[in-house]
């Protein structure tokens, strides 16, 4: 593990700060408006928040070196790259809800501030867990090498839709609030007043809710959604913030690295869409990093505890992470899966 430090210098935090409310505003204000995100558009904002990250890699090299803009540079691919898997989760679970592309955005924008709010709590706890030991280190590695092995074992079955109906996150929403059942506008809550409204309406006279009583607030699909998007995204945490740990134990360099990486995820996820067709290897690719991860984390752990004195810097984690990724964007172009007569790969 790099030992580079540089704790929270003043001037580097509030630079961080205003680069990202910054970027967190010009997102919301761009994608306010109720209508799908064409792949140019998706493609040109994915091309500006890279831009915004590494503006924020070149002032860490001017004031910090080049280490430590090695470290965040590496930390951002990475956390780019697993971020994948989850936004082909997110594909899944927009399509079950039938979430119409126009308000898709709506949904990622909610998943994307709690994936905000929640990798900073994460990073946090895991950062300090760091401190007990290398037997921690250990802990992390199992988890992230547990991942990939998931992962790959579940490889045949990725076309297999879930059943979001009994997942945690929708039985506490339906737990605390009545059902609306359609998608209304944009609105993720609904008042009794506009209930009632929907149910005058002669389309709806088949609608039941699941409460006899009169409520003050109604879930629709779309809160049912971002409630789903939420908790998956903080069960897909528990191995992310491991993974971007093993490149450094800075907090800083850790969560500026996640925080711009998620920024991008946006736009990023409706380019996958477009794309998920043609890159088959790419979830491969992301296994193989895990896989790494894993490795990088137990070098570290046990060289501390035997100092057999073997590591991987900051530098060779760089550039394993962006030729994994090249290598699985490049075979899924050089070797795309072909469709049997019933549409499956083979």
């Amino acid at each position: 593990m790099v030992s580079t430090h540089i704790g929270f210098p003043t001037e580097t935090v509030i630079v961080f700060v205003v680069l990202a409310i910054g970027a967190i505003f010009i997102d919301l204000f761009m994608h306010r408006a109720d209508k799908p995100i064409t792949l140019k558009n998706a493609i040109f904002w994915s091309i500006f928040w890279v831009a915004v990250a590494m503006a924020f890699a070149g002032f860490l090299y001017i004031h910090h070196g080049a280490e430590v803009a090695s470290l965040f540079v590496t930390g951002y691919a990475l956390e780019k790259v697993l971020s994948v898997d989850n936004l082909f989760v997110m594909m899944a679970i927009f399509s079950w809800f039938a979430v119409p592309d126009r308000f898709r955005h709506r949904v990622l924008y909610w998943g994307i501030i709690g994936a905000i709010v929640f990798r900073g709590i994460f990073v946090a706890i895991g950062t300090g867990l760091l401190s007990l030991g290398p037997y921690v280190e250990i802990i992390f590695a199992l988890i992230v090498a547990w991942t990939a092995v998931m992962m790959l074992k579940s490889g045949d079955d990725s076309e297999e839709i879930e059943d979001y109906s009994q997942h945690l996150a929708y039985r506490l929403v339906k737990r605390f609030f009545p059902i609306w059942p359609k998608i209304t506008g944009h609105a993720f809550v609904l008042t009794q007043k506009e209930v009632d409204a929907e149910l005058a309406k002669p389309e709806n006279k088949e609608i039941t809710i699941g409460r006899g009583t009169k409520a003050a607030l109604y879930a629709t699909p779309l809160m049912l959604c971002v409630a789903v998007v939420e908790l998956s995204d903080v069960m897909f945490a528990f191995d992310s913030v491991p993974a971007i740990i093993a490149v450094s134990r800075e907090p800083l360099i850790v969560y500026s690295a996640m925080m711009f990486a998620i920024l991008g995820l946006r736009t990023l996820y409706f380019v996958l869409e477009a794309l998920k067709q043609y890159l088959v290897y790419l979830e491969k690719a992301v296994i193989v990093l895990l896989f790494f991860i894993a490795a990088k984390l137990g070098l570290n752990a046990t060289d501390h505890i035997w100092q057999h004195g073997y590591s991987i810097s900051a530098t060779t984690s760089l550039f394993v992470v962006l030729g994994v990724l090249a290598l699985g964007i490049i075979a899924s172009f050089l070797f795309p899966e072909k469709k049997d007569d019933e549409g499956k790969t083979n």
